[in-house]
């Protein structure tokens, strides 16, 4: 396959025959991906006037998109992503409403968090469904990459505008407002991706079941394990960056700082795909997060905000670059009929990653300050770079044939 994107790629795969709906589809389902849990979140802090109840409540959501990512990515790649989409969206539907019911009923926490864990687990994966589309509609080559790297900037901007939405929506008369209202655009955008006649005609491909379904390669085994680096990574960073706001007097510049990164991110997103670097992908898996880790350096050097937002700036260069690499890598390394388990797969290591460096980090800044968070931040994504580098043959050997196959050879 070919190793980059011209902006040519970009227009030839977002004018491929048939991805129009698609496309518009998939963006208005993720446009709140970012926004659901945080909206959860606060709403549950203003009800409850409790941040611990509030931060229960957010874990158990990222618990239940981190399961649900698997749960149905595998369904998807054994049925076609229709059924289990529309499923979802219903369940989804359902548990929404619990939820809110029980915040308005003032149920407590042990009621709540189950409730979150439910709306996480049945959030239709458009995302991965989408991701997986391009390789039904476009051969190999330059432009399904370009496809892919659309889908990875594409999710980048959502995480810039999902947190915004989610703070100006809070402070509507009512504090519920972003719930519902992320939920339904959810909702209308999974099932108009569902129904769309392209997806519809996905067929999954005829392949042996295995138990552990797209792990069963040792190379995406290595992608989920880079993938959890850069997790972790960026958990460490979304922590103390809020944290050094706070303690410089300036608490609503925090989620400004953050957004720095993101612009630079989805920026030198799309010139990386132009030209990646390294070219092959197993050396380029290792060198992006190590690359990562070594910039997030930066962030423990300034004094003031303003160098901060710099630091931030120039960190943020290979956000964009690392999730494309992951998306790109699933074409090398992923079983036949599993590309939306294994993209679950990547969904559900970031998110783990997150959450162990959020939790991290927190504790870190309470006891050693914000330099330290930022430096164990470094610390982590590099020694698990350099694991990633370790097992880095299994992602050029690919595939490994099958026992059937290696004895027809």
């Amino acid at each position: 396959m070919s190793q980059s994107a011209r902006l040519s790629d970009y227009r030839t795969a977002l004018t491929t025959p048939g991805m129009r709906g698609p496309v518009v589809a998939s963006l208005l389902a993720r446009l709140p991906i970012a926004m659901i849990g945080l909206s959860l979140l606060l709403y549950v802090q203003r009800e409850t006037g409790s941040f611990a109840a509030a931060g229960l409540v957010s874990a158990a959501s990222l618990v239940g998109v981190a399961v649900g990512s698997i749960v149905q990515g595998r369904l998807m790649d054994r049925l076609g992503p229709t059924r289990p989409l529309l499923g979802a969206v219903a369940l989804f539907a359902g548990f929404v409403a619990l939820a809110i019911g029980a915040v308005e009923a003032g149920a407590a926490p042990a009621v709540l968090a189950p409730l979150a864990f439910l709306v996480g687990l049945t959030e239709p994966m458009v995302g991965s469904a989408s991701r997986a589309l391009w390789s039904h509609v476009l051969p190999p080559g330059s432009a399904r990459l370009a496809g892919y790297a659309y889908e990875a900037i594409s999710m980048e901007v959502f995480f810039i505008l999902g947190p915004g939405l989610a703070g100006l929506l809070v402070t509507a008369p009512w504090a519920g407002t972003g719930v519902v209202l992320g939920a339904v655009s959810m909702v209308l955008g999974a099932v108009w991706f569902a129904v769309n006649p392209t997806v519809r005609g996905v067929r999954p491909a005829a392949t042996g079941r295995n138990l552990l379904g797209a792990l069963a390669s040792p190379g995406m085994r290595t992608v989920a394990l880079a993938a959890l680096g850069f997790g972790v990574t960026i958990g460490f960073i979304e922590v103390a960056v809020p944290a050094a706001a706070e303690r410089a007097g300036h608490v609503g510049v925090g989620g400004l700082l953050l957004s720095l990164w993101s612009v630079s991110s989805v920026l030198f997103g799309v010139l990386y795909a132009m030209k990646p670097f390294p070219r092959a992908m197993h050396l380029r898996l290792p060198v992006l997060l190590g690359g990562f880790a070594v910039l997030s350096l930066l962030l423990a050097v300034p004094t003031g905000l303003i160098g901060l937002g710099a630091a931030l700036f120039v960190v943020g260069t290979l956000i964009t670059p690392q999730a494309t690499t992951h998306s790109a890598a699933i074409e090398q390394v992923a079983p036949a009929g599993t590309a939306t388990e294994a993209f679950g797969w990547v969904v559900t290591a970031v998110t783990v990653g997150l959450a162990i460096g959020q939790s991290v980090s927190g504790q870190l800044v309470e006891s050693h300050g914000t330099g330290a968070a930022f430096v164990a931040a470094a610390a982590s994504g590099f020694l698990i770079a350099v694991l990633v580098w370790a097992f880095r043959g299994t992602v050029a050997a690919g595939v490994p044939a099958s026992p059937a196959l290696a004895a027809a050879r």
